[in-house]
């Protein structure tokens, strides 16, 4: 019997345990590789798991909602299961190896080999930790192999061509054993059941965890918090521990940059196949500012502060369930204005629809959140850790204001909008993140209105 082991995977370099949302399958289910066998949900974003090969579920070790820590088993595959029934053929010599193809994916080891688990810091996918295992590679040896992928990840061409140099004489073979890292032996589940999640329960009278009931007074209901919203929560009472936040207040003039989006957004849609919203464009003034005052793309590290050299933005993006999730623009710089449409649109959509990769949150630098979509004039945002500023935008209103010609005062009505910047006084002093904010309105208000996109 060939069994394979599907081990929780790494989702991130910080991401050490994942929780088991849905299973997709149970024991005695077909499965085919690739085909989603669970959702998982870690503190950044939750994921699809897919299978690592064909073949019959023949053990899941956790149920929904437990948490797993990464390269934990979590269920075994019998590959063979699905092998149709042959005639006897007569003993033949065994036929060499062949090395697998591009299109291929290898079949899993037998049971009997030593069990694969990872615990380092790189993140292996299901299919580079399968044809390790066929190939006799063990941890210490696939941590040495050179990643062509994100970060340094290991695809399936670096280790199918790790294998034929291997074969070749080309790399020393790992010979010596080395202990896997230990991982907490899985708790049986004795009845996982799939296909059902855990909804947000409203309850009539509340039971503490010691058995004793609570008293809330008169009419009232209780609302479980949802996963998400725990770990929103913890998030935020972290960051207001750990930064002491200052927030400053500006007013910008933003007419100019309302009336060309107004010009040219139908133009702009027909042409690049995108609706263009403010959002880009505040994006854009943003990085701006920040190569003038690279101060405020930092983060702290005891006592060093870390300048960081990648603009990446986080943009605060609304779930339907009404939680947060903060994907991230990469080198937000090296994008031209239709490119931040193209990215906001997409990380947008890609939140709001639960297809977020999982490092889509990760490696942001300062966070934009734009509390003027749900009508609010100005926010007080938390720092997004370890980061540390945050700008809030608030909503676009005309009003009569005060402007200067050279007639002289007048009366005139504008689109006016407020900012304000959230900023650790650890590393950002009210000197700094005031003038950061103030070059921000002034960015938006000297916005040239006759550009090109």
């Amino acid at each position: 019997m060939a069994i394979v082991e599907l081990v929780m995977p790494k989702m991130g370099e910080s991401i050490m345990e994942a929780t088991i949302l849905r299973w997709h399958k149970k024991p005695g289910d077909q499965v085919k590789a690739e085909e989603t066998l669970l959702e998982i949900a870690t503190d950044k974003v939750d994921s699809e798991v897919p299978s690592i090969a064909d073949g019959e579920i023949t053990e899941l070790l956790y149920a929904e909602n437990d948490v797993v820590p990464v390269g934990a088993v979590i269920a075994r595959i019998n590959t063979s299961a699905e092998e149709p029934a042959a005639e006897p053929e007569p003993e033949t010599t065994e036929p060499a190896e062949e090395a697998p193809s591009e299109e291929e994916v290898p079949q899993a080891v037998e049971h009997t080999e030593p069990q694969f688990v990872t615990g380092g810091a790189r993140f292996y996918s299901p299919l580079v930790l399968t044809i390790a295992q066929q190939e006799g590679i063990n941890f210490a040896e696939l941590e040495k192999i050179v990643g062509t992928g994100n970060e340094g990840r290991v695809t399936k061409k670096d280790i199918l061509q790790y294998v034929e140099n291997k074969g070749k004489g080309a790399v020393p073979a790992v010979t010596a054993p080395v202990a896997t890292p230990h991982v907490a032996p899985p708790k049986p589940a004795e009845a996982p059941v799939a296909h059902t999640t855990t909804p947000s329960v409203t309850i009539q009278h509340p039971v503490s965890s010691n058995g004793s009931s609570h008293n809330y007074g008169g009419n009232v209901e209780i609302i479980e918090m949802d996963r998400m919203r725990k770990m929103i929560a913890d998030h935020m009472v972290r960051s207001k521990h750990t930064s002491p936040h200052v927030t400053s207040f500006a007013e910008a003039d933003v007419t100019n940059m309302v009336r060309w989006r107004d010009q040219v957004k139908k133009d702009f849609e027909k042409r690049e196949g995108e609706k263009i919203t403010f959002t880009p464009l505040f994006i854009e003034a943003l990085v701006k500012c920040i190569k003038k005052y690279p101060l405020l793309n930092s983060s702290l590290d005891g006592d060093k502060i870390i300048i960081k050299k990648d603009i990446n933005v986080g943009m605060a993006t609304a779930l339907p369930t009404g939680n947060l999730i903060v994907p991230v623009i990469r080198n937000a710089d090296m994008l031209n204005l239709v490119g931040l449409t193209k990215q906001v649109n997409n990380l947008a959509s890609a939140a709001r629809q639960n297809r977020l990769k999982p490092d889509a949150t990760q490696n942001g630098t300062i966070t934009l959140t734009n509390v003027g979509s749900f009508g609010s004039l100005a926010g007080t945002p938390i720092i997004n850790q370890p980061q540390v500023a945050i700008l809030a935008v608030g909503t676009i209103k005309k009003r009569p204001v005060v402007i200067e010609t050279e007639h002289g005062d007048t009366i005139a009505i504008r689109h006016m909008m407020y900012l304000s910047l959230s900023y650790d006084h650890r590393v950002v002093d009210g000197a700094l993140g005031s003038t950061f904010l103030s070059a921000i309105a002034s960015e938006l208000e000297h916005f040239d209105s006759h550009r090109e996109y």
